[in-house]
C-alpha cells in the first residue's frame, strides 16, 4: 500500500463510541486488498439484513438485528479512512456511501415499525416507523442540495478536506447540536441494542417521528454540519 501521508488517529473523545469499534478494524482492513465500496456495500447488507430480522418482530431477531446494526455501523465508519488511507477517495463512492446510510436509516425505522405493529396488532406503530423514514428521507434530500451547493462554491471546502478537518464544538450550543447527532446518528446503534436487551426498542418509534424531523431541521445549518470525529 503505498504511503498517501494520511494517518488514522485513536479517537481522544467519548462520543461518537462507534469509532471506538471501528479503529482497530480499520487497521485491520487496510492490510487486506478491500476497497472501500466494497466495505461500503457490506455496511449496507448488514443495514437491511438488520430491517428484515427487525421486521419479525420478535426478542431473538431484534437482539440479532441489533448486533447486525452495530456491525453495520463499524464498517460504515471504516470506508471513508480506507479510502483515504489507499488514496481512493471518489465523488461516486462518497454517493454511494450517502445512498447506503439512507438506505440503512430509513429501512431500520420501516423494519421496526413493521414489526412492532405486527406484535402488538396496532398499525399506528408502522405509520410512526414511516414518518421517521419520511424524515431520514427529507435529511438525505437536505444533503444532495448542500453538496450541489458547495459544488458551485469556487471557496467552499470539498468533503474530502471537510473529512479531514479538525472542527470540534466551541460553544455550548455547538455541544448540544452535536451530542443530539452523535447520539441520534453515529452511535444510535448503541442506543437501539441497549433498548432491545431491556425489551422497549419500539420506544424508538415515537421519538424517531419526531427525533428524525429535527434531525434534517438542525442539519439545515451549517453549524451543524463537518464536525471532526
Amino acid at each position: 500500500m503505498a504511503d498517501t501521508g494520511y494517518r488514522i488517529t485513536r479517537p481522544k473523545q467519548l462520543l461518537p463510541l462507534t469509532r471506538h469499534f471501528s479503529y482497530p478494524l480499520t487497521l485491520f482492513l487496510a492490510r487486506l486488498p478491500v476497497t472501500p465500496n466494497q466495505i461500503t456495500a457490506l455496511s449496507l447488507a448488514m443495514g437491511l439484513g438488520c430491517a428484515a430480522l427487525l421486521a419479525q418482530g420478535t426478542f431473538e431477531a431484534n437482539v440479532w438485528g441489533a448486533a447486525l446494526l452495530i456491525a453495520s455501523y463499524t464498517f460504515d465508519n471504516c470506508d471513508g479512512e480506507i479510502a483515504r488511507l489507499k488514496d481512493m477517495s471518489s465523488e461516486w463512492g462518497a454517493q454511494f456511501d450517502d445512498v447506503a446510510d439512507w438506505l440503512v436509516d430509513g429501512s431500520f425505522f420501516t423494519g421496526l415499525g413493521w414489526g412492532v405493529a405486527e406484535a402488538r396488532g396496532e398499525d399506528f406503530w408502522f405509520w410512526l416507523g414511516l414518518a421517521a423514514t419520511a424524515g431520514a428521507t427529507i435529511d438525505y434530500v437536505v444533503d444532495l442540495m448542500f453538496h450541489a451547493k458547495a459544488k458551485k462554491d469556487p471557496d467552499a471546502q470539498t468533503r474530502e478536506e471537510t473529512a479531514k478537518g479538525e472542527r470540534k464544538p466551541e460553544d455550548l450550543l455547538d455541544w448540544l447540536i452535536f451530542i443530539f447527532h452523535k447520539l441520534s446518528r453515529a452511535d444510535f446503534c448503541v442506543i437501539v441494542l441497549v433498548l432491545v436487551l431491556f425489551d422497549v426498542v419500539w420506544v424508538l418509534l415515537p421519538l424517531g417521528a419526531i427525533g428524525a424531523q429535527a434531525y434534517w431541521v438542525t442539519d439545515l445549518f451549517q453549524r451543524a454540519r463537518g464536525w471532526h470525529t
